[in-house]
C-alpha cells in the first residue's frame, strides 16, 4: 500500500467512526454520556482534518510530519470521572441501544487501531511515526469506549480491572 492510499484509508476510517459517534450523540439521552461521545466525535473530526492536511502536503511536496498531531481527548482519569457521572437510570432507559452503538464503536476503534498498527509496522520514516502516533491515540479511544460499555453492562470491571474485591 502506498502512503497516499494509506492516508486515504485512514481518512475513511476516521470519518466512519466520527459519524458513528455523532449518531450516538443523537441517540443517547444522558448529558454526561453525550459529552463523552461529543469529545470522541470532535477528536475524530480533528483526525480527519489532520490527515487531510497531511495528504495534501504529501501530494504537493512529497513531505509529511507528525508535528501538530495532539491528543485532544481527556486523560483516562477524566474519562473515568465522566463515565461514573452517568445516571443509573440511563442503564434501564436505553441499555440496549447505547450498548449496541458503543459495541459498534468499539469494533470500529479496534479495526482502526489495527490498521494503524499495521501501517506503523510497514511504513518508514515520518509515515511510520505518524501511524504509530495514531495507533496510540486510537488505543486510548478503545479504552474510553470499553469503559463506557463496562459501566452500562455493570460487569464489575473498569478498564479490564475488577472494580471491587471480596477478599
Amino acid at each position: 500500500m502506498t502512503l497516499e492510499e494509506a492516508l486515504g484509508t485512514a481518512i475513511d476510517y476516521e470519518i466512519h467512526i466520527r459519524d458513528l459517534y455523532l449518531e450516538a450523540v443523537e441517540a443517547v439521552n444522558d448529558p454526561a454520556g453525550k459529552r463523552i461521545l461529543e469529545m470522541l466525535a470532535a477528536d475524530e473530526d480533528g483526525h480527519v482534518a489532520y490527515l487531510e492536511s497531511q495528504l495534501k502536503t504529501w501530494k504537493e511536496t512529497g513531505q509529511m510530519s507528525v508535528e501538530g498531531l495532539v491528543r485532544s481527548l481527556p486523560s483516562s482519569d477524566e474519562i473515568r470521572e465522566h463515565v461514573h457521572g452517568l445516571r443509573p437510570e440511563m442503564v434501564r432507559e436505553s441499555l440496549g441501544d447505547d450498548k449496541q452503538l458503543l459495541s459498534r464503536a468499539l469494533a470500529l476503534e479496534v479495526e482502526t487501531s489495527e490498521f494503524y498498527r499495521k501501517m506503523a509496522r510497514t511504513m518508514e520514516g515520518p509515515a511510520k511515526d505518524l501511524f504509530a502516533r495514531f495507533q496510540e491515540i486510537e488505543d486510548g479511544h478503545i479504552a474510553a469506549v470499553q469503559a463506557e460499555l463496562d459501566y452500562l453492562s455493570q460487569t464489575g470491571f473498569w478498564f479490564d480491572f475488577p472494580e471491587f474485591d471480596m477478599e
